[in-house]
Formats: C-alpha cells, structure tokens, sequence
C-alpha cells in the first residue's frame, strides 16, 4: 500500500518568535521509520510530502499494516511525523506527530490496500499554538483521500 503524506503551513514560515526560534535551531520535520527520522524537511519550507509503502493484510476480515514506517500494537497502528533540531548533522527530536489508520475511513484504507490508488493524508503542520504539530491528529486537522 502507497502512503503519500501532504503537509502544508510549516511553523516556520510565519512571523513571530516562535518561528524565528524553528529557523535559528534548523528545526526539521521527517518520517519516523523504526527509531530514524528520515525524509527531513526545514520548518520554514513552502511544503512537505513524503511517500512511504508499508505492508497490509487481512486478519479476519480486518485490514492490519505493517512495515518499518508502522508504529503501535494490533489495533492501534500509527504513522510518527517527528520534529527535531538538526546540529552537526544530528537529528534531536523533541516532538511527534501520530497519524492514526484508525481515523483513515475503512473504504479508503481498503482501496489503498486493494491497491486502487494512493492513499493520501493532507495537514496543516502548524499546531493550535503556532509551533509544530504534534500528538495525535485526528480529522479534520487531517484529512484523508485516495488517489
């Protein structure tokens, strides 16, 4: 199954202390796969986006995923968007973001399993407090189609 994830209005990019402080710090966002965050993009860039293709089966008549991109137990399966400072080449993280497959809408997630098309999550990256996004996004902070 393709995961493409969209993220727009980075913390970064806006006025204020908060994003004079991202850029100072060369704050980054990327994907979480396994313990490494990869795919980093800068708090201050236009857009972000990343594609991932993780593993999907059916349990029981239910979709599980899997892969190194994929986080959580049976159930409770997550995507982590990390931010993290970036210092002589070393990533420090200091804050996540959970994509959750339990917000995807069952016929999407199916069709992405099925291989119909990509299934894509669309966000803002920019939290209700003007720094980056983080804990669970749940929609319509997100919002998911297939293409």
């Amino acid at each position: 199954m393709l995961i493409r994830i969209e993220g727009s209005d980075l913390p970064g990019r806006r006025a204020g202390a908060e994003a004079d402080l991202l850029r100072l710090r060369n704050v980054h966002v990327g994907m979480q796969r396994k313990a490494e965050v990869v795919d980093r993009i800068p708090a201050d860039a236009v857009e972000a986006a990343w594609q991932v293709e993780i593993t999907s089966r059916e349990v029981d008549g239910l979709l599980d995923v899997g892969g190194p991109w994929v986080h959580g137990r049976v159930g409770a399966r997550f995507l982590y968007l990390s931010w993290g400072a970036v210092t002589d080449g070393r990533f420090e993280m200091f804050r996540r973001a959970k994509l959750m497959f339990g917000d995807i809408p069952t016929e999407l997630l199916r069709a992405g399993h099925e291989r119909t098309g990509v299934l894509v999550g669309r966000l803002r990256l920019t939290g209700a407090d003007g720094g980056p996004l983080c804990a669970r996004v749940r929609p319509p902070a997100i919002s998911w189609t297939l293409r």
